[in-house]
């Protein structure tokens, strides 16, 4: 698999996950398990839907 999250999406996608998953668990729903999504694909660096429509955050190798 090839980075294609960059620096600011992973930021952004670990804040979101936990947000997600605080609000799962402070109102007892299985929704906040979705927070897995967004915190997992901040860890691998890898997002299986970007290669699908063509985009990437992560910076070019030069």
């Amino acid at each position: 698999m090839k980075c294609n999250i960059g620096k600011t999406d992973k930021i952004i996608r670990i804040i979101l996950g936990i947000i997600i998953g605080a609000l799962g668990y402070y109102y007892q729903t299985w929704w906040g398990l979705v927070a897995i999504v967004p915190i997992g694909t901040a860890l691998i660096n890898f997002c299986p839907l970007y290669p699908i429509v063509g985009a990437s955050s992560c910076a070019k190798k030069e």
